[in-house]
């Protein structure tokens, strides 16, 4: 039995087809984890532990749609090709049969990092050729390029849901490509797909949206993952008011986004302080406020320092969940990702259930380095 104190943790979600016996979620980490981009039994075998380890959903780490130099590194995972996708079968029967519910991350990594050899003859591709403002690397990409991209993720998310995954998730988030249009330092054009406004900066996501729904149809759950922040700049704010964040998410769910994922730094940060204080909503409250989307939260639940610094080497200590308990009990959002606690804890959600906090390791950089 769920301990009583953190038992909303552990209550039933359903919503746009997806059925879940608890509101933790595995949030994407990239593990880069599968040689030459095809996942095996090693991945399907980590998943399968975070399923038995009590997750209500398993989120993938980021997987790439078949567009040239659509990774960044050498063996992240495809999305693509007969082989990657074979393996990714695997993962997800590998979930179902411990119990667990599962979709890929789909992903494009954009301008972020430069080709490494694995695409000899592709350039990096981005909005405006641009990795940050006055940052320039590789090629602005045409219209026929974002064509040929949407179509991309709509063909990954009708094999998401041909493979039997339960949802899919479009990575829209943290710099990456889709971020880049959003972001106006990183997106120069002078055509449709830019404007002065949030909204209008939209324009390529809600397509990708708008694709992915086409394919998949009518009740299949579709999420889509955004940040303020971006890996190259932690304080960028597309929104800096509940305005511009319903102008900019508002079509994204009207598009087809079933859930809104919000990724900040640390949940527990209130996103417009000016207006409802230091213990306000977050960017997840307010995300769910605007649009009226369910929303799943997440930064470094569980534990005591925050990811980027983990990827720097640091430590982190186990801590508890009690602000966590109480922001789900005000139903500020729905559900919660939780990151790097779950790479040093597979059983993090049945030890939370059980009331066994005290149980659990804390996070080690080193434990990165295998698919534990």
């Amino acid at each position: 039995m769920p301990s009583p104190v953190t038992d909303i943790l552990f209550q039933p979600f359903d919503h746009a087809g997806l059925s879940l016996d608890n509101r933790i979620v595995m949030a994407p980490m990239t593990r880069a984890a599968a040689p030459d981009g095809i996942p095996g039994t090693a991945n399907a075998e980590y998943y399968r532990r975070r399923a038995e380890g009590g997750v209500g959903l398993i989120l993938s780490e980021g997987t790439v749609i078949d567009r040239p130099a659509s990774r960044n590194e050498k063996d992240i995972p495809l999305f693509h090709s007969d082989a990657a996708l074979a393996g990714w079968s695997e993962v997800i029967d590998a979930v179902h049969d411990a119990g667990g519910k599962m979709g890929p991350q789909i992903w494009h990594t954009g301008a972020t990092k430069g080709n490494a050899g694995w695409t000899p003859d592709a350039e990096v591709e981005s909005p405006s050729g641009l990795l940050a403002p006055g940052k320039p690397r590789g090629k602005a990409m045409t219209e026929e390029d974002i064509a040929d991209t949407v179509a991309a993720f709509a063909r990954a998310a009708a094999d998401a849901k041909r493979l039997g995954f339960d949802t899919a998730e479009l990575h829209g988030a943290h710099g990456y490509l889709v971020d880049e249009f959003f972001w106006p330092g990183t997106n120069a054009r002078q055509d449709r797909y830019n404007g002065p406004t949030i909204a209008e900066r939209s324009r390529f996501a809600a397509e990708i949206v708008a694709a992915m729904r086409e394919a998949v149809g009518p009740g299949y759950p579709l999420i889509l993952r955004v940040s303020q922040w971006k890996q190259q700049d932690f304080d960028a704010r597309l929104a800096a008011t509940p305005e511009e964040m319903e102008a900019w998410l508002g079509p994204l769910v009207d598009a087809g986004a079933d859930i809104l994922h919000c990724s900040q730094r640390r949940f527990w940060e209130p996103e417009f302080p000016e207006i409802d204080g230091e213990d306000g909503l977050n960017f997840a409250g307010w995300a769910k406020k605007v649009t009226g989307a369910p929303t799943i939260s997440v930064g470094s639940v569980g534990l005591s320092g925050e990811f980027i610094a983990a990827f720097g080497g640091e430590k982190s200590q186990s801590t508890g969940v009690e602000n966590l308990v109480a922001r789900m009990e005000r139903e500020e959002f729905d559900l919660i990702a939780v990151g790097r606690a779950l790479i040093s804890n597979p059983d993090w959600a049945n030890r939370i259930r059980k009331g066994d906090a005290d149980g659990l390791k804390g996070f080690d950089p080193a434990d990165l380095a295998t698919l534990a």
